[in-house]
């Protein structure tokens, strides 16, 4: 493993170690939820990482306390990522898992520093930061903590419902600064579910997610990724799926139809193979010239659900800074919060 070059860029100068190989403690827990999984703990250098500028990413920050992801989606982009370690990406993403245990203490440094500007930060971009491992290492907290004492943006993008844990403490954080919350449901299929998200929570528990964010002030976005061609994307489908959206109070929803990058595409072929093989020479077909879907199918998807959207009283995200809960001066002059995006 190539611990000496950990990066989040693979363009990155390969002589810029991170942490080193004795600051990687392996562990492995005989519990249910934990079996078959091995943790790197490690102590690293850096945690605020720049997104590349060829990226479609609408920031330019973002803090990533994981790296591979125990919700196993067969159809993840980050699973690339674990190749830069000279780590399987295929069932290694979904087994070994990087926990960088100093990232709270590392973000609270790199806040306070004079050179830092207070950039709006993303989390769950690339791996989800309330995976299952996020119940035991507890960084989270920590992070939201920092963010929260220097006022300082951020947006969580996320399937797991461990997000409700920190509640108290992302009203506090949405009281100083702009907090932008995106729970991911792409479809409420659940045989589809069962068979490309098995590690994730159901759909209908991260709805439940978003319902309890409304209910306590803070309005939650659904990021409707990804809706998967030929599987998840017939008109019934897409239906269930908004209604749902809409009935658990989401401020927004945003479509994204399948991508699938180097590492994710021959992860998600193989899954293809073995539970559809009828439809894999109409998937070489549509993904021929690279990771994305034609324009034609991502324009047909988008305009169906924003039909949807309207039909049911929700809309697309608005483009722009996410916002923040306003503090009333006088508590008896309270009006509803306003609204919170992911983008």
């Amino acid at each position: 493993m190539r611990w000496d070059n950990l990066g989040d860029d693979p363009a990155a100068p390969t002589d810029i170690a991170l942490f080193g190989t004795d600051a990687v403690t392996t562990r492995t827990f005989d519990t249910p939820e934990f079996r078959g999984i091995t943790f790197h703990e490690v102590r690293a250098r850096s945690i605020v990482n720049r997104v590349p500028g060829a990226s479609r990413m609408p920031f330019e920050w973002t803090v990533n306390p994981y790296r591979g992801c125990t919700h196993a989606c067969v159809y993840c982009f980050a699973r690339k990522t674990h190749s830069y370690l000279d780590l399987d990406t295929g069932l290694g993403f979904d087994s070994q898992i990087v926990v960088k245990i100093n990232a709270p203490e590392l973000l609270r440094r790199q806040l306070a520093s004079r050179r830092w500007q207070g950039a709006h930060i993303a989390m769950g971009t690339n791996v989800d930061c309330y995976q299952r491992a996020e119940g035991r290492y507890r960084l989270m907290p920590g992070i939201i903590e920092a963010l929260r004492d220097h006022a300082n943006p951020f947006s969580i993008l996320t399937k797991g419902t461990l997000i409700l844990r920190d509640l108290d403490l992302l009203v506090q954080a949405a009281e100083v600064t702009e907090v932008g919350i995106s729970v991911s449901v792409g479809f409420t299929d659940q045989e589809l579910w069962r068979t490309v998200e098995p590690g994730t929570p159901s759909p209908q528990r991260r709805l439940d997610v978003v319902r309890a964010l409304g209910e306590h002030g803070i309005g939650c976005g659904v990021l409707m990724a990804p809706v998967i061609p030929f599987l998840g994307d017939r008109p019934e489908q897409l239906r269930d799926t908004v209604r749902a959206i809409a009935e658990a109070g989401a401020t927004s929803v945003t479509p994204l139809v399948l991508h699938l990058r180097p590492g994710a595409r021959e992860w998600f072929f193989t899954w293809l193979r073995q539970h559809h093989p009828h439809l894999v020479g109409r998937y070489e077909r549509m993904y021929a010239d690279g990771a994305y879907a034609p324009t034609w199918y991502q324009r047909r998807i988008t305009r169906q659900v924003h039909e949807l959207a309207a039909e049911f009283g929700i809309g697309p995200a608005r483009r722009g800074a996410p916002r923040r809960i306003p503090v009333p001066e006088d508590p008896a002059l309270a009006g509803a919060p306003e609204q919170l995006t992911l983008l």
